[in-house]
């Protein structure tokens, strides 16, 4: 339960408790009382409620806002209350309670933050979901991290999580795949080759091409279009699947879009879109009218060579998933990708599902840096980044952390002179460094023969910067809450760095390992402030699938 939540309940009880004493008339109370964060000297939280209550009390806000504080219970919770016009119920956390939530801390371990809202729930976050057509780009790397970091925000809250990976192994696609190798192979064997552009033009075709030869020689110059594909698909896959690896990035279920054409699903989709009416043939196709929905077109399902669109496969995925129950869904997509979902969203709600359960993560471009100037860091042909050669130029930590940094509906500027830094200008060594710092200082008491005593008292913790690092550690509850509700793992970073603040402020401030050891029961308690900092930083890195790091 998160102190707003907890905030809440207090208020609602002292309402009742007015109400009971005759301070104010009965009425019904609202099942939430609305909890806000004020402007900086107007408390740690504060309510509006009185405003919204003046009407049925027949009171002034004010009046009610201060019956509401009069029946407050202070010293636990809530260590001091105050009215402000016009009707805001200002409340100050206890000193006492935050020093004893070190405590508490510490006792939940990695599970501190956690929430239990999704328990007993089903979740599945599809994400990356490329084809094996070519290595992933740094474009495919912001879709990773999105949906792994989601996944593990919704574990966070409490949902059972399925994460899963949708890809196309067939097709004109993979045709034109096996046709760019099998040219290329046939190039260095010496032959002349007509060269489409249709076809692949990365270098990383000509290195498949080149294992060949190497494994081969000539004798495959006359063998069929699928051999080469095969080849080529195996090889890709190991590629995308090397890069995620490299990126902490795992998957329960791979999904094959063609087994959906092979095992019907497909068809009987048309077949429900036709009985209700929503699906009708013209011009040799099959088409959904789109404009029932509010289109401005109607759209093709199955073109008129009989091949399903985009769309088809697309609408006849989700109702897969609807049908093996999951109470949420979530797809990560690229902004270019997004608009295809009003017409899935539509065939599924004319199928008879529950479209609210299936949410959309729409993200922007990503653009990389160098020394201010828009850069390509490979040499290749192709028009691409490769997520690995990011990997590679930066650091797993730093790609995750400057992919997941900022909204999703915000475009990207990877700098690459920032992402090497080791200094305070780099949000990834930023926050890690105060992980670091911790564990040096722990490493620094151990040395010196100070032991961590479970039974020490933090009561005695009462500087105002031990205060912020506390109330910023009990943020996290409200932090990953907020960010697995929204879909919006950024949320993590800007807090991150929040708490890496409050630590290094306090570190500065408050000795915590004197050069005389003056005070042995306040080097406890702060000891105690420290490893559950670096508990709390760890498990918030930890959902934005970042390390952290003892030593750097």
């Amino acid at each position: 339960m998160t102190i707003q939540d907890q905030l809440s309940d207090l208020i609602h009880a002292a309402l009742t408790a007015a109400q009971g004493a005759g301070a104010l008339p009965a009425f019904d109370l609202p099942a939430e009382i609305p909890i806000q964060r004020p402007k900086a000297g107007y408390g740690d939280f504060a309510s509006p409620v009185a405003m919204a209550l003046a009407r049925f009390a027949k009171q002034p806000p004010l009046a009610v806002a201060q019956t509401v504080a009069a029946h407050l219970p202070t010293g636990g919770l809530v260590g001091k209350v105050e009215v402000a016009p016009p009707g805001f119920i200002n409340l100050w956390l206890s000193a006492n309670w935050m020093a004893a939530q070190v405590e508490r801390i510490l006792q939940a371990g990695p599970s501190f933050g956690d929430a239990t809202y999704g328990q007993g729930q089903r979740a599945q976050v599809e994400f990356v979901s490329a084809n094996p057509t070519g290595p992933l780009t740094i474009g495919h790397g912001r879709n990773a991290v999105l949906g792994d970091s989601l996944a593990r925000l919704l574990e966070a809250v409490g949902y059972q999580v399925t994460r899963e990976y949708y890809y196309n192994d067939a097709g004109r696609q993979m045709e034109l795949l096996g046709e760019s190798v099998r040219a290329r192979y046939r190039q260095l064997l010496g032959q002349t080759v007509e060269w489409s552009e249709d076809y692949y033009q990365g270098e990383d075709i000509i290195e498949i091409a080149r294992e060949l030869q190497a494994e081969f020689g000539d004798t495959l110059a006359d063998e069929p279009l699928d051999r080469f594909r095969r080849f080529a698909q195996e090889v890709i896959t190991e590629t995308q699947q090397a890069a995620l690896t490299r990126l902490g990035i795992r998957f329960d279920v791979l999904f094959n879009e063609h087994n959906l054409t092979t095992s019907g699903e497909v068809w009987e989709v048309v077949k429900g879109l036709k009985e209700a009416g929503v699906a009708y043939d013209a011009e040799g196709a099959t088409w959904i009218r789109m404009t029932q929905f509010g289109g401005e077109k109607d759209r093709v399902l199955v073109r008129s060579n009989g091949e399903p669109t985009y769309s088809l496969p697309d609408i006849a995925y989700h109702k897969n998933k609807f049908d093996r129950g999951f109470d949420l869904m979530v797809n990560v997509l690229g902004a270019d990708h997004a608009a295809q979902y009003p017409i899935v969203a539509a065939a599924l709600k004319t199928l008879g599902y529950d479209t609210s359960k299936l949410h959309v993560v729409s993200y922007q471009f990503v653009t990389l840096l160098r020394d201010g100037q828009v850069v390509r860091m490979s040499k290749r042909k192709a028009n691409y980044v490769t997520l690995n050669e990011l990997i590679d130029e930066v650091g797993p930590d730093v790609v995750r952390y400057f992919l997941l940094m900022r909204s999703v509906d915000t475009h990207i500027e990877f700098d690459l002179n920032l992402a090497v830094k080791q200094s305070d200008d780099n949000p990834v060594y930023y926050v890690q460094y105060a992980h670091t710092r911790i564990a040096g200082v722990l490493r620094q008491a151990a040395e010196r023969g100070i032991e961590l005593d479970p039974q020490a008292d933090v009561s005695v913790l009462s500087d105002p910067s031990e205060m912020a690092l506390i109330r910023e550690m009990l943020r996290l509850e409200e932090v990953v809450t907020l960010a697995a509700k929204q879909l919006a793992p950024h949320h993590l970073c800007f807090y991150a760095t929040d708490l890496a603040t409050a630590f290094h402020t306090f570190y500065d401030r408050c000795p915590v390992l004197p050069p005389k050891q003056t005070d042995a029961a306040l080097t406890q308690a702060r000891l105690k402030l420290c490893a559950a900092a670096q508990q709390t930083l760890a498990r918030t890195l930890g959902l934005l699938g970042v390390t952290a790091p003892d030593r750097m």
